[in-house]
């Protein structure tokens, strides 16, 4: 276990040149004056000036080398230093702490709400595979894995907002608006682990070993708690490290669409407004939180099956 942590870290290491590499690349060659993008959202559209826009330019010195620049920002990584907004003027490590627990809060919330739709349903129909629910929840996870984030958002919101008015549409004031973007994010999570769950428990109720408990006489109510829902549990919890992928994905547009003020949310601003900071910020904090989430999923494995710690 301690040297597959110890691969974690590298990996985060790794995540964190290769991340501030490739956005201060992609903010380089997005098209348009970026020092005029950036005293645009200082100060305005409305105000923003060629004076303006020569000022930032020689404060952030943006006609100097392209090297230089990226070494001074691996310098400020190395120092944990990252730096200042330059639209707000706050540091950058404020505005992430402020932006990431309220990612976290709708990153935990659909992360459970998936896990009390898609593995119990998949259980379910797994232990009558070929029934009507197996068959009703094959359809109901591909329509959902088909649809993107922002239409399954804009359904949410036409339905349970708009049409029937129990959910406010947007916005961060109390745990109604936390609803239909975790709900969302939820919905396409539990279409995946669903199946996962589904064919797992197909495959364990199938199983010579299962078949054999069931002759000794166990009743059902104590047959599938005791032989099944462990083995099961690990592919479940195994494909929630990939499901992490779409999570992290989808909460940008989901923050986006919903006006939930997290760290999705910034990091679009961010890139509108050239803010290379907080795009550097973010995408680096995204991208660290991904690597640990990957860690516990390890961690997870090992404590519900004796076979990983075994080869550990």
């Amino acid at each position: 276990m301690i040297a597959r942590l110890g691969q974690r870290l590298l990996q985060a290491l790794f995540v964190a040149l290769a991340v501030g590499a490739l956005t201060f690349a992609l903010m380089r060659l997005l098209p348009g004056d970026m020092a005029y993008r950036i005293a645009a959202g200082r100060y305005g559209y409305d105000f923003v000036s060629a004076e303006n826009a020569a000022a930032v330019r020689a404060e952030l010195g943006l006609e100097g080398p392209v090297w230089s620049a990226f070494a001074r920002w691996l310098w400020d990584i190395a120092t944990l230093d990252l730096g200042r907004s330059l639209v707000s003027g706050e540091p950058v490590l404020a505005e992430i702490g402020h932006q990431l627990g309220a990612s976290l809060t709708l990153a935990l919330a659909a992360v459970a709400l998936s896990l009390l739709l898609g593995p119990p349903l998949g259980m379910m129909a797994g232990r009558r595979a070929g029934g009507a629910l197996d068959r009703a929840l094959l359809v109901s996870a591909v329509v959902l894995r088909a649809l993107p984030p922002f239409v399954l958002g804009l359904i949410l919101v036409l339905v349970f907002a708009l049409s029937l008015g129990w959910f406010p549409a947007a916005g961060h004031a109390g745990w109604a608006n936390l609803v239909l973007p975790a709900a969302t994010l939820a919905l396409g999570l539990a279409a995946v682990s669903s199946r996962v769950a589904r064919d797992a428990t197909a495959e364990i109720v199938s199983a010579p070993f299962y078949a054999f408990a069931r002759l000794k006489g166990l009743p059902e109510a104590q047959l599938f708690p005791r032989h099944g829902l462990r083995n099961v549990s690990v592919p479940v919890v195994t494909y929630l490290g990939v499901q992490l992928v779409m999570l992290i994905e989808g909460v940008v547009v989901v923050e986006t669409l919903f006006a939930w003020p997290g760290i999705g949310h910034a990091l679009v601003h961010a890139i509108v407004q050239r803010d290379v900071p907080m795009v550097q910020g973010t995408a680096l904090a995204m991208g660290l939180i991904f690597v640990c989430l990957n860690a516990l999923v390890d961690v997870a494995n090992a404590r519900l099956d004796p076979r990983a710690r075994a080869a550990a």
